[in-house]
């Protein structure tokens, strides 16, 4: 599970299964994220002036980068990368 400020963008085998608001609780289910692979990592330097994309693990402080190879998408700064809760999991939207 990749945390940023506002949301939880859940995984499995690089593919986003979930995405859920982390104020509300709510899953988000037509969230761009959803169903599309995580390709990377985009490391944000000078302040988040400067976006550099690459095929790296992701890691706190970079921001996601999902494609389907039609539309892209880059998160957030990444604020923690944790594992879920089992009951979270199970909760997953279908």
């Amino acid at each position: 599970m990749f945390v940023t400020k506002n949301t939880e963008y859940h995984l499995r085998a690089n593919l986003c299964v979930a995405v859920r608001d982390r104020h509300s609780n709510v899953w988000l289910e037509g969230h761009l994220a959803v169903g599309r692979k995580l390709t990377g990592a985009v490391r944000l330097l000078g302040g988040g002036c400067d976006a550099v994309p690459g095929e790296t693990e992701p890691s706190v402080g970079d921001a996601l980068y999902f494609s389907d190879g039609q539309r892209q998408l880059v998160t957030s700064m990444l604020c923690a990368v944790d594992r879920p809760r089992r009951d979270v999991v199970l909760a997953y939207p279908n």
